[in-house]
């Protein structure tokens, strides 16, 4: 199998590229990268084809340079959102992956590369029947860990999430969720809940949305112009819609779409405290489910469900909402990470979460202060 490294591609062979693996996403998209250009980061692409040309294994990768102590220290890391990409996980195939990965990390100087395949561990609820464990996922981590990988305590992405399988009617779909799921559908509908498709200039309305469902819900967000630039640019590209809920055109909640591929993904959700007794969530969800089948996807991934499956854990009762719906219980490796230089890397993993804890502490209050201010 041979390599391409940093290929010299566009918008539209990449992307195509992605689209002939069985599981593309979009945040190994083209336009990933060029938003995260705008905002510090390179992307660079490498690939992987077998003697006849065919590609066997690629991925966009992000590299970024960071300044601690006024310089005195830098710090060059790697990222493969929800990659790299395989075409199968044989043997022959993720070993010189990941070894020319390794070597790349060392070229470029990087402190580590963290990567995020999406392969997935296992299927349905731990313990419970019908979960299905993979073992291609358990020789994949058992080969990360022989390498020296360190599964990452910064895992970025959600490690697990739930699939709704579109390829069932709209009357299956509605079969297969819970009883009050089905009832707070038609509860939304009865009492005059309406989704609409967003347009650009919605998308303001949507940020303040969000802004109030992250102070309200205590998770911490950007500033708004990193939104409008991505819900922009991949709704340009129609790779991305958006829908609010509204009652008496008053908006009430909104959710924003991505699809590449067979799949479509619920990636942001925002909320008010409005109208809530009316179960607008509920309708917003059918309506971007039955758009998502329109556009010919079979997947809707309701992104993110919880490391533990316990009460305790953050995403619980978000969780039970998901489960709702009928989806079923996805597990992946989660991200792990290649120190290539291990000295920095420790310093990195004990040094930087104390001085991230202070920024996220002051962007907090510049939310709270920005929410005064719009209110």
């Amino acid at each position: 199998m041979k390599r391409k490294v940093g290929a010299a591609v566009d918008r539209e062979t990449w992307n195509n590229l992605l689209l002939s693996f069985p599981a593309p996403h979009f945040l190994q998209t083209w336009e990933w990268g060029e938003i995260k250009e705008k905002y510090g980061w390179k992307k660079d692409f490498l690939v992987w084809k077998d003697g006849q040309g065919n590609a066997r294994a690629a991925c966009m990768i992000l590299l970024r340079s960071m300044s601690f102590l006024r310089g005195c220290i830098t710090f060059r890391i790697g990222y493969v959102p929800r990659g790299p990409l395989f075409m199968n996980l044989e043997d022959e195939n993720r070993q010189q992956v990941l070894d020319e990965l390794q070597d790349y990390a060392k070229k470029q100087n990087a402190v580590f590369l963290k990567i995020d395949p999406e392969v997935i561990s296992a299927t349905g609820m731990p313990g419970e029947v019908g979960e299905v464990i993979s073992e291609d996922a358990s020789g994949f981590q058992n080969e990360l860990k022989k390498r020296g990988w360190t599964f990452s305590d910064d895992q970025i992405q959600f490690r697990n999430t739930v699939i709704l399988d579109l390829s069932h009617s709209e009357e299956e779909l509605l079969a297969a969720m819970k009883q009050k799921t089905r009832y707070n559908i038609r509860l939304a509908q009865k009492k005059g809940v309406q989704v609409r498709v967003a347009e650009p200039d919605d998308f303001p309305l949507l940020y303040q949305m969000y802004l109030e469902t992250s102070l309200r819900d205590g998770f911490i967000i950007r500033e708004q112009q990193y939104y409008l630039d991505v819900w922009n640019l991949f709704s340009a590209q129609d790779m991305a819609r958006a829908f609010i809920a509204e009652v008496e055109g008053d908006a009430v909640a909104g959710l924003f779409l991505f699809y590449t591929g067979k799949r479509a993904w619920y990636f942001y959700g925002m909320s008010t405290n409005k109208q809530k007794e009316k179960m607008p969530n509920y309708l917003l969800q059918w309506e971007a489910i039955r758009y998502a089948k329109t556009r010919g996807c079979t997947l809707y991934d309701l992104w993110g469900a919880p490391d533990d499956f316990t009460e305790a854990d953050r995403l619980w009762n978000v969780f039970r909402f998901k489960q709702g719906l009928g989806g079923k219980v996805q597990r992946s490796i989660g991200a792990w990470d290649y120190p290539a230089r291990k000295g920095l890397y420790f310093f990195y993993q004990q040094v930087l979460p104390r001085l991230l804890a202070i920024t996220r502490k002051h962007r907090k209050k510049s939310m709270s202060l920005e929410m005064n201010q719009n209110s």
